[in-house]
């Protein structure tokens, strides 16, 4: 039998069961959707039938493939308060969810100032549940009884290692991403942890993603077919597995990881960790690698922002988005040179770059709140021009990532490195490239970049070498991108966008 790799990819839409071989060669996938499960009115992640699934897929991949180690990638904001043994006590509710901004207040009363924590901890304020200390604040007033029932909080990842190995862990680049549970300067929990009470419930020590947790559960082996022997390793974020074969291939070269997808998230790699004054409060933030290196990051709905605008734009049409007919490059010239139609953020507030920003378009001075435009209230009349509407959607979204790209610490001659839907998007690229002519705009041609970066974790283990040994394996292509246009064309254009946020 050929030996293989397995991966658990769980992102917030899909759920992936990704096998590569020991050369990192992608050899199968098997991927689902999983409704919520809904819960007092709370959508909540359906644990009982993911696992289940998990286990029959890679039961059927045991009958062709001797898989030899597991790794866990999942998306970030989310823990498990579990029993002793790893069995869930509390819901897992999904980190979109809203409480109040009184929630939010009361939050920050107990646990301290906003931005004197994102000095500490790296972390900014989001709104909803996505940052996970909000998320284990939720629980304790909304469940009090499954909250005191806990013995382990577990960062979502390390859920999964303990289900498949028994063994609660906690691993860096899980605890460093937007929780307000590492402490930058002490290397350690913060003291957010102590306020809500959960330090001596946090496994201890924080370890790295190719550290192996142990083997698999004997019940689950024999269950599945897998060996006994099956390692499994401490689990990684996606953000921070999806960029680990570009540091373990960059040869030290400066870049800024363009990600993108419903969350578009720009990550760059830095010598130090601290922020400028004037970032303090904004949707900037630090992840940590899995070296525990600081990566500094901006994030912004992007994929959702262009998916609700170009969804409008084409019902408008009586289309699909598919069907509309793309802008030309004069489009972008008179929408550029006019400067009488924008598209501005945020789709969800708070959640970007540009807090208190209420989503809406602009037509020759009048705007259009969103929600009015999804009524059918009042509809601006450029939306219903489909090109000269794409041109400005692009507009937009490009000027989001350009700020996104500027609040990362980008330098000149740095790479920006596209991976992700937005590859698909060639004006998107073009623009941006305008924006940066000081810099290389690339598309990259990793596929399913998450699921790589955490394979690369379980054959570090497996094989118990350095990662970045594995660069002989990292084979990603770079397309340079040609600007649409010279950078000045742009200019004036962002400062009347910008202006109107």
């Amino acid at each position: 039998m050929t030996d293989a790799i397995a991966v658990l990819d769980i992102g917030m839409t899909n759920k992936k069961v990704v096998l590569y071989s020991t050369e990192l060669s992608m050899i199968a996938e098997k991927k689902r959707v999983f409704p919520p499960l809904m819960r007092d009115g709370f959508e909540t992640h359906h644990l009982a039938e993911m696992e289940e699934w998990f286990l029959h897929v890679l039961q059927e991949y045991s009958r062709e493939f001797a898989i030899r180690a597991i790794a866990v990638s999942t998306h970030g904001a989310t823990f498990v308060c579990t029993d002793e043994e790893g069995n869930p006590v509390a819901p897992c509710i999904y980190y979109t969810h809203e409480p109040s901004r009184e929630f939010h207040d009361r939050f920050f009363s107990l646990v301290g100032e906003r931005t004197a924590l994102q000095a500490t901890t790296g972390t900014p304020d989001f709104s909803a549940l996505i940052n996970a200390a909000k998320g284990i604040f939720f629980l304790k007033e909304r469940y009090p009884d499954e909250f005191a029932a806990t013995r382990w909080v577990l960062p979502y990842p390390q859920y999964w290692g303990m289900r498949l190995t028994g063994r609660a862990s906690a691993e860096g680049t899980y605890i460093g991403c937007h929780t307000f549970f590492f402490d930058w300067h002490n290397e350690d929990y913060s003291s957010v942890t102590d306020a809500l009470g959960i330090r001596d419930r946090l496994p201890y020590p924080i370890r790295q993603a190719w550290d192996v947790l142990g083997t698999l559960d004997p019940r689950l082996a024999a269950r599945t077919g897998l060996s006994p022997d099956t390692l499994v390793t401490l689990g990684i974020h996606d953000s921070n597995a999806s960029i680990l074969p570009h540091l373990a291939s960059s040869g030290g070269r400066d870049f800024v990881l363009n990600s993108t997808g419903t969350w578009c998230v720009l990550m760059h790699p830095v010598d130090r960790y601290g922020f400028e004054p004037d970032e303090l409060g904004k949707v900037v933030f630090f992840n940590r690698s899995a070296w525990n290196t600081p990566i500094k990051t901006a994030i912004f709905l992007g994929g959702k922002e262009y998916e609700t605008w170009i969804q409008r734009i084409a019902g408008l049409q009586l289309r699909t988005p598919r069907e509309l007919p793309l802008p030309e490059k004069e489009d972008y010239e008179r929408v550029l040179r006019e400067k009488k139609y924008f598209i501005l953020p945020e789709i969800v507030p708070g959640s970007g770059q540009f807090p208190g920003s209420v989503a809406r378009a602009v037509e020759e001075g009048t705007q259009y709140p969103l929600s009015a435009i999804e009524e059918g209230k009042n509809i601006p009349l450029f939306l219903r021009d489909p090109r000269t509407a794409q041109a400005v959607l692009n507009l937009s979204i490009v000027l989001q990532t350009e700020v996104a790209l500027r609040r990362t610490g980008l330098k000149k001659n740095a790479d920006i490195l596209t991976e992700g839907g937005f590859r698909n998007n060639g004006d998107y690229n073009r623009l941006l490239a305008s924006a940066f002519p000081d810099n290389s705009v690339y598309l990259t041609d990793l596929q399913e970049a998450t699921s790589f970066g955490a394979a690369m974790t379980a054959l570090v283990a497996l094989k118990g070498i350095d990662p970045v040994a594995l660069s002989r394996f990292i084979h990603i292509e770079k397309a340079l991108v040609p600007p649409m246009l010279p950078s000045t064309a742009i200019d004036a254009y962002r400062d009347a966008w910008r202006a109107l946020i």
